[in-house]
């Protein structure tokens, strides 16, 4: 029996899946993803309810390979697995290509497209051990993130000169998203600007959340939600919050806060500001 667990993001108004394999495929690679938060609230996504979410978060890469793409998609259909391939990109591994879909934390493929492979290949006998996944992954990071509209962020800008920024998948719900947002001005203060992203960790999280990105001023009503667990309430609008879920599961996010630099490297877990500011510069 073939296993291949893709989690998908979740929200209030998704409908539940109808295909009961995939729904099993998404629990299954929910258990077995590698990415570490080091401190932060971790989510149920393994056990909510996937959603149906059309809105491509990635585009091709430059060095997409077409036929790689179609033979995969072609496999996955014949498996009755309903994901949407957007890219397949040589690795330093003959024949062995990085792969990114809709939603989806990024994975292996062969030339063919008939094997799903996960985890780390690492190179050796040219010096040290290098983990090939991590350029492809901070890569594709990084051009994900770079593509997000600045409008869709809530954004702490730094006092003075900019030195660097990070972006943070966040709940305002999470005890160590608020001790992070508790030393925003610390942060700021060592040229660190901060975009946040919107990720609620249960569906019980998404209405707050939402209200945070639809009220007339952002920034406000994040910190009375962190700093004062003020119940914000807000006008319905056409929120981002499902894109930045999906965007999040597609970069491997398990819980917040999960933090990246501008370079696509995630570096945390929840950092004090001088940990955080000191690995966003040399990251």
């Amino acid at each position: 029996m073939s296993v291949l667990p893709f989690p998908k993001a979740h929200a209030a108004s998704y409908k539940p899946a109808h295909n009961s394999v995939r729904s099993k495929l998404t629990r299954a690679m929910m258990s077995s993803l590698l990415v570490v938060v080091a401190a932060g609230c971790s989510n149920n996504a393994a056990d909510a309810t996937n959603p149906e979410i059309t809105t491509s978060t990635q585009a091709a890469a430059p060095d997409n390979d077409a036929a790689v793409v179609s033979a995969l998609q072609a496999n996955l259909d014949a498996s009755g697995i309903e994901e949407t391939v957007t890219s397949a990109v040589p690795t330093a591994m003959d024949d062995i290509y990085w792969v990114s879909a809709e939603g989806l934390p990024s994975f292996f493929t062969d030339k063919a497209g008939k094997h799903i492979i996960q985890g780390q290949i690492i190179s050796i006998g040219d010096g040290a051990p290098v983990d090939i996944s991590a350029a492809l992954m901070a890569s594709n990071a990084q051009q994900v993130l770079e593509a997000v509209d600045k409008d869709e962020l809530i954004i702490y800008p730094a006092t003075g000169a900019t030195k660097a920024v990070v972006y943070v998948f966040t709940d305002a719900d999470c005890p160590y998203c608020t001790k992070l947002h508790s030393e925003m001005d610390d942060i700021n203060a060592r040229g660190i600007e901060v975009r946040y992203l919107a990720w609620p960790r249960s569906e019980a999280s998404i209405p707050l959340m939402e209200a945070i990105w639809c009220s007339d001023d952002r920034v406000q009503a994040m910190d009375q939600a962190k700093n004062e667990g003020v119940n914000i309430s807000a006008p319905a609008c056409q929120s981002p919050v499902a894109k930045h879920m999906q965007l999040g599961a597609s970069l491997g996010v398990r819980g917040t806060p999960a933090i990246f630099t501008e370079s696509g490297q995630q570096i945390g877990g929840y950092l004090p500001a001088a940990q955080l500011a000191e690995a966003a510069l040399n990251n």
